[in-house]
């Protein structure tokens, strides 16, 4: 009895130890902490009497304004989202041929999608380390070289398999062009980007719709191959538009590169016709950079956590009605109380199943249109911005996409289900807007690349499993299909509320 009680009490003094230990170890570090602040508080006094000025990025941009270079910017880097739309809105569009080209079963068709978000998220995470370590510019270039090659390898595809193989490699590309949005935000003043970053759905909407009349008179006449060949075009365009675009200023201070950046914010203000603030640039430089352990530090853990499911709910709730929307049509799945003859076939019985159910002109209308709810209500996008903040802007857009989910299955009209269609694509859409912004101004500039390339690896697993849910089990039951995704949106409303920061009018941090 007496050696259990010993064995009990050394127990105890072992743990307290340990928490002891631990506690030190905690004081030392905000004592380290405290005294860089105490020393940085010296310098710059000590500078003030000196007559020196300093100033940095965060300063410069805010200084230079709002001008034509970022008209520029907004323009081209807009367009490398048409670029990407149009990769992957192509699966919408192109899935009725390749299923009858091929004969295909719904997994297999399914399968394609869930291959191109899986190249996208395999290369996400490294695109994001690269772009931290070695800059923003190299990665978004390269991505476009890389996104046109192999989708133009696609369209002489021979067999399913090299299609689904070639097109995970259009994901990997895609995954680095999506870095732009880092060095576009980077580039943009506190007060204007709320305003500039949501109407870059207008040019994802610019790349929905090109892919869909292409579908709508190329594939018709020369066959979806072809499709795919003349979608690349504005790749190649794009290609020569982005040397105009410089690199970071905020990553190229963080490497140590302050000649390159001030050379390259001088040029930006010589631009918009302002000056740089007086003084010298200076930043401290950041020794680690790309580092993934910070995004899951103390002081990100779990903003990093809420935002992963984020951007999986985001990914999940928009292809999900992306995808909904060709597979109800494609199959005639819809509660239409005044649908036409083709309209009132049900494609769903296997042993009636018809493999050739090419979209006709009304189909590619309803896509046409639905497409326009991504842009329709911008302002109204752009206002929540503004007035509640980030946080409570994706509340309340996470629970109107719950809502619609479930009311697509509700019998109406073809007209009302166009409409429903178009709401329900404005809601997804502008929540992806929302989350978008929220990361790129909650992570400091050392990890913001690596931080948005975890959150878009994330957000493609929701991509990798909306096309089963939307296409295989759609065609089981519509309610039953349509359920994951308005469960997943009210649970991510839930979490939302759990994000500790709000990053409405906060300036974009340097560093940890």
């Amino acid at each position: 009895m007496t050696g259990g009680r010993k064995g009990s009490s050394m127990k105890t003094q072992l743990v307290n130890a340990i928490q002891l230990q631990e506690l030190e170890e905690e004081e030392v570090e905000v004592e380290v902490q405290q005294e860089e602040e105490e020393r940085n508080k010296r310098d710059a006094v000590q500078n003030q009497a000196n007559g020196q000025k300093f100033y940095s990025v965060e300063e410069a941009v805010e200084s230079i304004g709002f001008g034509r270079f970022h008209i520029l910017l907004f323009i081209i880097m807009g367009s490398a989202n048409i670029v990407e739309a149009m990769e992957i809105m192509l699966l919408a569009v192109v899935s009725p041929e390749i299923r009858c080209e091929w004969h295909l079963e719904d997994w297999q068709v399914a399968l394609v999608s869930t291959m191109v978000f899986l190249g996208f998220m395999v290369c996400g995470v490294l695109c994001g380390y690269v772009a931290d370590k070695y800059g923003r510019w190299k990665v978004v270039f390269g991505g476009f070289v890389w996104a046109a090659y192999f989708s133009v390898l696609t369209s002489f595809a021979p067999s399913y398999g090299w299609f689904i193989f070639l097109r995970s490699m259009v994901g990997c590309g895609v995954a680095a062009t999506s870095q732009g949005f880092v060095l576009k935000t980077e580039f943009i003043p506190a007060k204007h980007r709320a305003f500039l970053l949501p109407l870059a759905s207008i040019f994802w909407m610019m790349g929905s719709l090109l892919i869909i009349i292409l579908g709508m008179t190329v594939v018709p006449t020369l066959g979806w191959r072809w499709m795919i060949r003349l979608s690349v075009v504005p790749g190649l365009i794009l290609i020569g538009l982005f040397q105009l675009i410089p690199e970071s200023a905020r990553f190229q201070v963080s490497a140590g590169n302050v000649e390159g950046a001030v050379a390259t914010l001088k040029w930006i203000a010589k631009m918009n016709g302002a000056s740089l603030p007086e003084g010298e640039l200076r930043e401290p430089v950041v020794t680690e950079r790309g580092n993934a352990v910070t995004l899951i530090s103390p002081s990100f853990r779990r903003t990093s956590l809420l935002l992963w499911y984020s951007w999986f709910v985001a990914s999940f709730s928009y292809y999900g009605s992306v995808l909904s929307s060709s597979e109800l049509l494609e199959k005639n799945l819809l509660c239409v109380t005044d649908a036409d003859e083709k309209h009132s076939i049900k494609h769903i019985k296997e042993g009636e199943l018809c493999y050739c159910i090419p979209f006709n002109m009304a189909d590619y209308q309803t896509l046409l249109i639905s497409c326009l709810g991504e842009v329709a209500l911008i302002p109204l996008n752009i206002g929540l911005l503004n007035t509640v903040g980030r946080k409570s802007s994706m509340i309340i857009l996470l629970l109107l996409s719950a809502i619609f989910f479930m009311l697509v299955n509700i019998c109406t009209t073809m007209f009302g289900f166009t409409v429903l269609l178009f709401l329900l694509r404005s809601l997804v859409s502008m929540n992806f807007n929302v989350v978008y912004i929220y990361t790129a101004e909650v992570y400091p500039t050392s990890v913001r690349s690596i931080g948005m390339g975890f959150c878009t690896s994330f957000s493609r697993i929701g991509g990798m499993i909306a096309p089963f849910i939307a296409q295989v089990l759609m065609s089981k039951s519509v309610l039953l299909a349509l359920c994951p995704f308005s469960v997943t949106c009210c649970l991510c409303a839930v979490g939302t509320i759990l994000l500790p920061i709000e990053t409405r009018g906060r300036a974009l941090l340097q560093n940890e």
